[in-house]
């Protein structure tokens, strides 16, 4: 049966990315154009909302390749992945990229022309040095190889439901105990690899972000493949779930600031951080399955949205702020300006791509469903 709940908590974990992008605006973290001034304060909500974003996203991926493996061989798998994200891809480099590099570039005052001027010098070289890049559309090709290594493991784990393995996974994840033993991975990644390592979305170099993530797709899949185990045992443990995150953000969001100046606050913050993230993808887990996993129409529309949303978000979210970046605003204004600007943009794309049967594919839907990646 397909999970309602798991399309709201995926379309609430895009919509929160619109949000999280015009914030990178203002924040003082490194982004493709920055405003002036960035505002400090900015920095604790945006650090909330990081720690489980992205892993939620990959979380929510790797639950819906189990559902996608139901009905499909290993070689459909890879096939349907290939065409719904490598497509998608593509495209978004060669059309949907080039305005945030252009944007960018005019901005630091490296460029001065037209669009169709620098469109030529977009290919020159590969970005930040250069302007060739995929920008926020890392997320798809790091989907991509994530399915492409784990598909032999899923297909193997789909032919023996019954395996040692699924056994221990399943008598893991019962105990409040084992839930917390989940952190293990994510901590040891942490410790490990995080300072050799730095985040880089280029997907060569990238071994700490990489590593991190693929264990959410892996988890994602797991969770779903061991069935109502898990689901109840969540269910049941979600108030000390919600008590163990009220005592461990605090701590987190307080070593994060002296982690990198007082040595053995750098374990401590991983291992809060592995912590943290896991216990808060459970938490939203375990609440929205008792509250949201019912049909709607609203949910149907939204859920054939989301995708051709991520794609032209921040491509909108860019050329706005170019458009208001020497107009005499105030930043709060500023703010409700882009946030309009970038759903209803985002919207009208939506609207004009889901009626066109040959734009369909180029922005990853399909051509007979509503359905993202399931």
């Amino acid at each position: 049966m397909r999970r309602h709940d798991l399309d709201w908590v995926r379309i609430g974990a895009f919509a929160l990315l619109i949000f999280y992008h015009i914030g990178m605006y203002y924040v003082p973290w490194d982004f493709h154009v920055k405003n002036e001034p960035t505002y400090t304060w900015l920095e604790i909500p945006m650090l909330f909302i990081n720690q489980w974003r992205l892993p939620l996203l990959f979380l929510i991926a790797g639950m819906g390749a189990h559902f996608s493996l139901r009905r499909r061989t290993g070689k459909q798998f890879i096939s349907e992945r290939f065409v719904r994200l490598l497509v998608p891809l593509a495209f978004g480099m060669l059309v949907i990229v080039p305005p945030q590099v252009y944007v960018e570039r005019v901005l630091e005052g490296d460029f001065t022309g037209s669009f169709w001027a620098f469109y030529p010098d977009y290919f020159v070289g590969i970005y930040p040095t250069g302007n060739f890049s995929w920008h926020h559309l890392w997320f798809l090709p790091y989907l991509f190889m994530y399915a492409l290594l784990l598909c032999p493991l899923f297909v193997y784990c789909k032919k023996h439901p019954n395996s040692m393995f699924f056994t221990f996974f399943s008598k893991l994840v019962q105990s409040r105990v084992g839930l917390l033993l989940l952190s293990l991975p994510l901590i040891l990644t942490h410790l490990f690899l995080r300072r050799l390592f730095p985040i880089t979305h280029n997907l060569v170099y990238d071994w700490y972000n990489f590593i991190y993530l693929l264990l959410f797709f892996f988890y994602g899949y797991l969770f779903v493949s061991v069935g109502q185990v898990f689901w109840k045992s969540i269910a049941v443990n979600k108030k000390i779930l919600f008590y163990f995150t009220i005592l461990v953000t605090p701590l987190y969001l307080y070593l994060d600031k002296t982690a990198h100046t007082i040595p053995f606050h750098y374990t401590l913050f991983c291992i809060a951080k592995g912590l943290n993230t896991s216990s808060w993808l459970l938490l939203i887990l375990a609440y929205t399955q008792h509250h949201l996993n019912k049909p709607s129409t609203l949910l149907s529309y939204l859920n054939e949205a989301v995708y051709p949303f991520y794609l032209v978000h921040q491509t909108i979210l860019l050329i706005l702020i170019g458009v208001f970046y020497k107009v005499l605003l105030t930043d709060w204004l500023e703010f409700h300006l882009l946030l309009a600007g970038t759903l209803l943009g985002s919207w009208g794309i939506f609207e004009l791509v889901r009626r066109n049967r040959l734009l369909r594919p180029l922005f990853g839907l399909k051509t007979y469903a509503n359905t993202i990646l399931s």
